[in-house]
């Protein structure tokens, strides 16, 4: 008899990797411009609080203008911030997203993220937990159904070892170039590893003979993604491709990708780690496309979160299964502003201030 799966109903997860202040100027002039907290690791660890689970993000805020932006944000979504000013704890990464229209009336936005937009000073560069913290972050943490990191450093992996130890599920979305030898543990370390076609190194093209990681998810942006379950079956190991919800109208793409994460984690991962490879095709598949739901909604808003501080709870959750079930939205307009950050222009938030 098969034994059954439990699935946790009160899930946490931890997470470490880029934590930042995003500063979204919108392409319409008379939009004011939006202090959110950001950065692919910010992002997906606030998208599970909103989504229901206990998010613990691992990081070295300090108490900086950027930094309490950062922290007023997350809790304002519930994030708890036990471990989010790791000592010695350091200026905030601030990532300017500049959105406009381009010539033939479709949305693209650019990112600043070397110099601040008000007074040209260089802006801090993300800086990655120290083992020394880590090493009491072990001590007092005991259990958790998954690890989420986007930066690789020798912290990240030592905590990818310890949950991995704790029977966690280790999700790794290797965003940024790192060191061939520790990305070759990250990715030995995994249990699900995604990433994009565009973004990831050509010489690890093919990462199967360096993971033993269940699932490999690649996203093709307008495209979709397509996804390989690593077993021993050999017809397991062909790509599966999985397309796009279709739009009605896009006002920005940033932060997809972190939906996609946080939607598919949601539906699948709070189970143990060794209980991930005896769940069926279908639940994959049913996570994936509920990730993706959530990355057509998300189009609908300017920023990587826009959507959580335009709509309420109930309308997203809506919104979110008409997209499931009947496709794209046409919304006749956004419900409220329900945004309290708003940027005063004239602030300046670099660390020299």
């Amino acid at each position: 008899m098969k034994k059954k799966i439990k699935y946790n109903t009160s899930p946490t997860v931890y997470g470490t990797g880029l934590v930042s202040l995003d500063i979204v100027v919108s392409a319409n002039s008379e939009e004011p411009s939006y202090h959110w907290a950001g950065g692919t690791c910010g992002n997906v660890l606030t998208m599970l609080s909103y989504l229901g689970w206990k998010s613990f993000p691992i990081a070295r805020l300090n108490e900086d203008a950027a930094s309490m932006r950062v922290k007023t944000d997350m809790k304002r979504w519930g994030v708890d911030l036990t471990y989010a000013g790791q000592p010695p704890s350091t200026s905030t990464p601030i990532i300017t997203q500049e959105n406009s229209i381009d010539k033939k009336g479709r949305p693209i936005h650019k990112f600043h993220w070397k110099n601040c937009p008000k007074c040209g000073a260089w802006l801090p560069n993300y800086r990655a937990v120290t083992l020394t913290a880590t090493a009491d972050i072990k001590e007092k943490v005991s259990s958790g159904n998954i690890f989420f990191f986007d930066r690789i450093s020798p912290g990240a992996i030592d905590l990818a070892e310890h949950f991995k130890s704790l029977g966690a599920i280790i999700f790794f979305e290797p965003s940024a170039k790192s060191d061939l030898k520790q990305l070759k543990r990250a990715l030995s370390l995994a249990d699900i590893v995604k990433y994009s076609d565009k973004r990831f190194l050509s010489s690890l093209s093919d990462i199967r003979s360096f993971t033993s990681a269940f699932l490999e998810i690649q996203t093709l942006g307008s495209e979709g993604l397509r996804y390989r379950t690593h077993t021993s079956s050999k017809l397991d190991r062909r790509w599966r491709k999985l397309p796009a919800f279709q739009v009605s109208s896009i006002k920005d793409t940033c932060g997809c990708g972190d939906w996609t994460s946080a939607g598919f984690i949601s539906k699948v991962c709070n189970i143990k780690a060794e209980d991930l490879k005896k769940i069926s095709e279908q639940t994959v598949v049913s996570g994936l496309k509920y990730g993706q739901a959530l990355a057509a909604w998300n189009c609908g808003f300017e920023g990587a979160r826009g959507g959580m501080y335009r709509l309420s709870k109930d309308t997203f959750e809506k919104e979110i299964q008409h997209i499931l079930e009947s496709g794209p939205l046409k919304r006749k307009s956004q419900e409220r502003n329900m945004a309290s950050e708003i940027l005063d222009s004239e602030i300046c938030l670099c660390s020299s201030q």
